[in-house]
């Protein structure tokens, strides 16, 4: 319990700090709900969860791998990076549905968009995964709690269970609390938020590309 514990500190730790996945969450929060800021922190959730995988049992081929390329998929994040920020850019924000409205219609409008927030899902998953720098992060915790070098599998899939819980926690905390806002704010607002968003998330690519060259 007390590795799980570790684990869910550490996820939280590590998604808190804002960056592109927080932009990305809390911009699509405001666009278009807060499933989708949600859905967007659970694939960086994910890609954490994998590089803590990777370094908490010591698969050190795929490791390697990785870290040999690391400046090819740097570059590749940049991109992606580029190509969301541009897509903020020209968004446009979804309706919102007022809680008032009853019956079919609402239902109907209400409905998840499935293709749309497997798309969010996916672009932060690959957006994370791109910094493959951050095996090394989590080899240098683990070894410190003492987990990954002393061959106990429990633990460590303890710790890497409680690092995706821990991130997930906190994105469904930031996308709850900033869903709370998105009602307040009409579409000439949303479009700003759109822009700026878009702004930061084109400046963070042009970062990437810049220290991968």
């Amino acid at each position: 319990m007390a590795i799980l514990i570790q684990g869910i500190v550490l996820g939280v730790s590590i998604a808190a700090p804002v960056g592109p996945i927080g932009v990305l969450c809390i911009q699509r929060t405001l666009s278009k709900g807060r499933l989708s800021g949600f859905v967007s922190g659970l694939g960086a959730a994910s890609a954490d969860a994998v590089y803590g995988t990777i370094a908490g049992f010591g698969i050190t081929i795929l490791s390697s791998t990785l870290l040999a390329h690391r400046t090819s998929i740097r570059l590749g994040g940049g991109v992606l990076l580029l190509y969301l920020g541009v897509q903020s850019l020209r968004a446009e924000p979804a309706e919102t549905v007022p809680t008032a409205i009853t019956g079919p219609t609402a239902s109907t409008a209400s409905t998840p968009d499935v293709p749309g927030l497997v798309r969010d899902y996916g672009s932060t998953f690959l957006l994370t995964i791109t910094n493959p720098v951050t095996i090394l992060a989590f080899v240098g915790i683990f070894t410190g709690l003492g987990v990954g070098v002393s061959g106990n599998d429990t633990d460590a899939a303890a710790l890497v269970g409680g690092v995706f819980l821990g991130s997930a926690l906190w994105w469904f905390a930031l996308s709850s609390a900033v869903g709370h806002f998105r009602t307040r704010f009409g579409r000439s607002t949303m479009r700003r938020v759109n822009r700026l968003a878009g702004v930061i998330i084109v400046g963070f690519g042009l970062l990437a590309l810049w220290g991968g060259l």
